[in-house]
């Protein structure tokens, strides 16, 4: 298997372990599995001459098929005496040769090195919650005592986190490799409450300690070994196979809209992610062919970010499209390679069938699902480090529209575009007749070298750009009387340049201020985003907060706008753009003391969580007298703008029958900039202030 699952949802230890517990009750042997389950990995490490400590046997029936098959050399343990009674009267006849003894396995009788082998069927998982662990330990140092060298201690276990933690570094500690099996359930019932994964521990005694811990991890009893440096990475890798089986149990039992559960696949030899499978249900009474089971989407590349794929009300609707039952949607990662869709098909289809709703016929083809067909096209340009914001990446990509686009994306936030603009031929011949051609070719040839592509700096990729430049219709830029009339700007938050950019080379008389965090992203927006400052557009390099203090500290400069458009490193938060201190009310007052009487301050506002929304809300109402709202379709980005004028009527009377002449003016303005007509501006700001409302 290329292809090893990690589940994006954290796994639950104490929580699932004290169920699983409550569950198992005096049942526990049946957990961990038969002969039949466990005799394939049994044999690749227990030979039939060898002598084997089997400890705490108790009424399982492992030793009695062993020595069915030729295992003769069993000595079997355990302290209950009543089990070592019941377990010799069942086997004296058919049996004679296999023995039980009451022996305590923390202070056996045997000699040291006497042993090829230990099995253990389930003991350490019982001992390791007595006395903190010291039981447990007591019973693997007896253990290493028994065993020659080149015995091995194998050990059939759950491993629950503190259980295989205890033995890994026990065993560590004293230089012996460490290897777990991890043996997934195939045929689980439904009724069953739990689907752990059995693990075989299989540790194994040297001569001489080793220096540096082997550590490896198997899928199956034959699965190529996987090595891990630390412990806590073999100890991450048994949580992701604990957390994949639960997974796959709660997806073949049953069906959530709502649910959104997702992992990773990730590449065996590497751990690098590779795929991130989303599973998106239809709803209950919906309407599907009794054919459409079970299907896979593959989006494509550089599409992932899209609010079709990445959001939940987008993957919802594009399931409703599909119309199947359940439909796997699948993102393709940065940094890999994916030839062709018949391989990215090959690949998934041994992973996939494990997702499969409950009750789908076994027999039943699962369609491949994409657009066109085609698996996206992505070719990153450049890599870095910012100290500020990690590392980043800048990648073209081709849209489902056929055009080329740049992004700068910072790895710490993949599912989030930093900044996009739309890639056009360098040449100046670029006559609509060439860029039909270049269209229609677009889904079929590979595209232009991006050394022959400029960025169109007239089109604005983000939606709320658009409106923010919209927004400055308020005032009056583009009328006749106000054609000689300095619109000043103060911008927060560079990103690629776009926005700065399109203000100064398609809105007349405005000169624009750039406040700049990260001396990073101005770099990258100057190499590969075409930016170019001038005396119309200067960039600061500093904290945006810091700047705004100064410049009323200094008093004097005023703006007609000032816009945030800042990004919030801190995830933890329901509020993506912009950093919480941008909107508190002393920022927010020293943001109304720096505009002109008509001034407006335009905000970028991402908030996920209701209540905090409605609490920034409250702050900038305190301060600004009348707010607007435009909301950005498909995403939870709004642009509030703001004005220093009186509180104006709620019916939006005497506010928005007056944007439409404005907008016309503005609009006007930039169709008329003196530029060539292809790389002119592709905005309507009618239709952008057409849905302002006042909050």
């Amino acid at each position: 298997m290329s292809l090893l699952p990690r589940t994006a949802e954290e796994f639950s230890s104490a929580e699932y372990w004290e169920k699983f517990f409550k569950k198992r009750g005096e049942k526990a042997f049946e957990w961990y599995g038969d002969y039949n389950k466990l005799c394939g990995v049994l044999h690749k490490y227990i030979k039939v001459q060898d002598k084997v400590l089997v400890v705490g046997c108790g009424n399982s029936e492992l030793s009695e098929q062993m020595y069915d098959v030729g295992y003769k050399h069993l000595t079997n343990i355990d302290i209950s005496e009543t089990v070592v009674n019941n377990m010799n009267q069942r086997n004296a006849e058919r049996r004679p040769g296999l023995t039980f003894h009451q022996v305590d396995a923390t202070k056996t009788p045997y000699e040291d090195a006497s042993y090829q082998a230990a099995l253990d069927k389930g003991t350490l998982d019982a001992m390791a919650s007595e006395e903190e662990g010291a039981l447990a330990r007591n019973m693997l140092t007896e253990v290493g005592r028994v065993l020659s060298v080149g015995g091995r201690y194998v050990c059939v276990t759950l491993a629950q986190e503190s259980v295989i933690k205890l033995a890994v570094e026990h065993f560590v500690q004293l230089g012996w490799a460490v290897r777990l099996h991890c043996l997934q359930e195939e045929n689980r019932t439904e009724e069953d409450s739990f689907a752990l994964p059995v693990f075989v521990l299989v540790c194994t005694k040297f001569r001489q300690p080793m220096p540096t811990p082997i550590l490896e991890m198997c899928l199956g009893e034959d699965g190529a070994p996987g090595r891990h440096t630390h412990v806590s990475e073999l100890l991450s890798a048994v949580r992701e196979h604990q957390a994949y089986s639960v997974l796959r149990k709660r997806l073949r039992t049953n069906t959530d809209a709502n649910s959104n559960l997702s992992l990773t696949l990730c590449q065996a030899k590497t751990g690098l992610p590779r795929y991130t499978l989303t599973i998106q249900d239809s709803p209950p009474g919906a309407k599907v062919p009794r054919a459409n089971q079970f299907a896979i989407f593959i989006v494509p590349q550089g599409s992932e970010t899209a609010w079709l794929y990445s959001s939940g009300e987008g993957r919802r609707q594009l399931a409703a499209s599909a119309n199947f039952r359940r439909l796997v949607i699948v993102s393709m990662h940065r940094n890999q390679e994916y030839t062709e869709m018949q391989a990215v098909q090959s690949e998934l289809s041994p992973v996939v069938m494990d997702l499969a709703p409950p009750g789908m016929p076994a027999n039943h083809q699962v369609p491949f699902l994409s657009v066109g067909g085609d698996l996206g096209w992505r070719e990153e340009v450049s890599r870095g480090v910012s100290q500020l914001s990690g590392e980043y990446c800048v990648e073209n990509v081709k849209g489902e529209d056929g055009e080329l686009y740049r992004r700068l994306v910072f790895l710490s936030n993949a599912a989030l575009v930093q900044s996009e603009s739309r890639l056009v031929s360098s040449n100046t011949a670029t006559s609509q007749k060439k860029k039909n051609k270049r269209k229609a070719k677009a889904s079929a040839a590979p595209v232009a070298s991006s050394t022959s592509m400029t960025v169109d700096s007239g089109f604005l990729c983000c939606a709320h750009h658009e409106v923010m430049v919209a927004c400055l219709a308020m005032l009056g830029v583009g009328m006749p009387q106000n054609k000689d009339i300095p619109v000043s700007v103060l911008l927060v938050g560079l990103g690629g340049g776009g926005l700065p950019q399109f203000l100064r080379d398609f809105m007349p008389n405005v000169t624009i201020e750039v406040v700049e965090l990260d001396p990073v992203v101005l770099e990258v927006a100057k190499q590969w985003f075409g930016f170019q400052p001038d005396d119309r557009l200067t960039v600061t390099l500093g904290d945006g907060l810091e700047r705004i203090c100064a410049l009323e500290k200094e008093g004097g400069h005023l703006f007609d706008a000032i816009m945030f458009d800042v990004d919030n490193k801190d995830s933890t938060l329901g509020m993506s753009c912009p950093p919480a201190a941008f909107v508190e009310t002393p920022i927010l007052q020293k943001v109304r003391n720096l505009l002109t009487p008509r001034g407006l301050f335009i905000l970028n506002l991402a908030c996920r969580d209701p209540t905090l929304r409605k609490s920034v809300l409250e702050r900038v109402s305190g301060v600004f007298p009348t707010i607007l709202s435009r909301k950005i379709e498909e995403e939870i980005n709004e642009v509030l703008l703001c004005t220093r004028g009186e509180k104006e009527t709620s019916d939006a009377t005497h506010i928005l029958p007056s944007l439409n002449q404005a907008a016309k003016n503005l609009q006007s303005a930039l169709c008329s900039s003196g530029t060539e007509p292809s790389r002119r501006p592709h905005i309507d700001i009618a239709e952008l202030l057409k849905d302002l409302r006042i909050v």
